[in-house]
């Protein structure tokens, strides 16, 4: 029985050193890897073979990565950010061509945390009441959940520009406000006034607890964020029961596994096929195996938000995972 993943990085790191282990003929890993992130590059034992990359990137130097080819596979979360790479929009100048393998589970929101004090309702207060809000964002400075903030601010009104000269500042420290973490025990006291992050079934409760208060994103914004490719996600009161009633936001939900729109049939059949084979040996956020069965199908917890690649969705087919 596999270890439930600690963290995402344990799963991403993990996936990608599995799929090359079976695809060189290897034994199954023993060990959880230590590892942020791991890139494997399989040499061909073919005269003239090219190398395979497969790169445990959730950011978008995976996508960019991808759309060079100068990897053959990568990772994203949440899922909806590869949408918004294949239309080009937001960071994205340009449409990216890619395609996806299969979605690692895992259902969350953005969550928009604010003191009470700072009399903000709605996320959009920002942009009309012009506060000097203090926000706390993740440290790691090429998260996804930065510049998925200057789109959702961008369709709100406001820019982060904005914010520093109403007196305000984002900074970047710091990992999930986790509860017992300093970040979090900063917001209650009063330290700071916001804190904008993933992870929402983590901290959320706990935030609610202590008196901090949750913004929901107005309709409109949300409708300009769904053109760009982002997802509406919705923070239910049945699962926060604290909120005063089920709150408008984006979704974070799914770890996409993706590759070029081109990439070559026999190389994302291998991969697939080595994602089956090795599901026991990858931890993921719920016990058991990865459930490579259910990935490649629309669900709350594995959005699938570009299309499947043709080879992945003949063989998902074919192992029945698919309905033909």
């Amino acid at each position: 029985m596999p270890v439930i993943a600690t963290n995402p990085n344990i799963t991403r790191s993990r996936l990608v050193l599995e799929i090359a282990s079976e695809m060189i003929g290897g034994k199954a890993l023993q060990e959880q890897p230590d590892y942020l992130q791991a890139k494997a590059v399989l040499r061909s034992a073919k005269p003239g073979g090219r190398p395979v990359t497969l790169f445990g990137s959730s950011t978008a130097d995976g996508i960019e990565a991808v759309t060079r080819r100068e990897a053959d596979l990568a990772i994203i979360n949440p899922a909806a950010v590869l949408s918004v790479a294949a239309r080009g929009a937001g960071e994205f100048k340009t449409p990216r061509p890619l395609r996806a393998i299969a979605v690692i589970p895992s259902w969350d929101q953005f969550v928009f945390a604010v003191r009470a004090e700072t009399g903000l309702e709605r996320f959009e207060d920002i942009a009309t009441r012009r506060p000097s809000l203090r926000i706390s964002m993740r440290g790691t400075p090429d998260h996804t959940l930065h510049a998925m903030f200057d789109d959702v601010a961008a369709c709100a009104g406001f820019t982060r520009a904005d914010l520093a000269a109403w007196g305000g500042e984002v900074k970047k420290e710091g990992s999930m406000p986790y509860p017992n973490t300093t970040k979090f025990k900063a917001l209650v006291e009063g330290k700071i006034d916001a804190i904008f992050d993933e992870a929402a079934s983590s901290w959320a409760n706990d935030a609610l607890e202590a008196g901090i208060r949750i913004l929901p994103l107005g309709e409109a914004t949300v409708q300009k964020l769904e053109a760009m490719g982002y997802r509406r996600a919705v923070m239910p009161k049945a699962e926060f029961p604290l909120l005063p009633r089920d709150v408008l936001t984006l979704d974070f939900s799914g770890w996409t596994v993706f590759v070029h729109e081109a990439a070559e049939d026999a190389l994302v059949e291998e991969i697939c096929a080595a994602l089956d084979a090795r599901k026991a040996q990858i931890p993921w956020e719920e016990p058991g195996a990865l459930p490579v069965e259910r990935m490649a199908r629309e669900a709350r917890d594995t959005p699938q938000t570009v299309p499947l690649h043709p080879a992945a969705e003949r063989f998902w087919k074919k192992r029945g995972y698919l309905a033909l």
